[in-house]
């Protein structure tokens, strides 16, 4: 995947809403969208269970989703699988850069008839600025 003119870091500077990449070519769909209260995904992980769907938020507040087998069981050991494109085969990994205003403690998520939904309560309340005056001086 090429960074192109605006690679990192300058992707979430320019585009908004934060980014979500996903590398594979995985038929795990996304719907994203959001209530005064929250973010709201939903992915298709048709095959997958909560047990095969790994999901973590990193110290930059990325949203890691991750999915292992899912595979149907084999049908004999005659068997032999010559294309597999429909869902929950194999794996998938996909990122979400989180809002600032994420709470990232309080995460909710849930896989049911092969969509996983995953709930990011927002936090309303105003941040303090993280941008500051610096007073310049004639003499340091």
């Amino acid at each position: 995947m090429g960074k192109g003119l605006f690679g990192e870091p300058f992707r979430s500077i320019i585009w908004s809403p934060p980014m979500y990449r996903e590398w594979s070519a995985s038929t795990a769909l996304l719907d994203w969208f959001e209530s005064p209260n929250a973010h709201f995904f939903k992915i298709n992980v048709p095959g997958y269970n909560k047990d095969n769907v790994k999901l973590e938020v990193d110290e930059e507040n990325v949203l890691h989703i991750k999915g292992e087998g899912g595979k149907e069981e084999s049908q004999g050991k005659d068997i032999v699988w010559h294309v597999a494109e429909r869902g929950g085969k194999g794996n998938f990994y996909r990122q979400i850069e989180l809002p600032e205003n994420a709470k990232v403690d309080q995460i909710k998520a849930q896989v049911e008839n092969g969509v996983l939904t995953i709930v990011v309560p927002k936090d309303n309340n105003p941040k303090p600025s993280k941008v500051r005056t610096i007073n310049i001086s004639s003499k340091l």
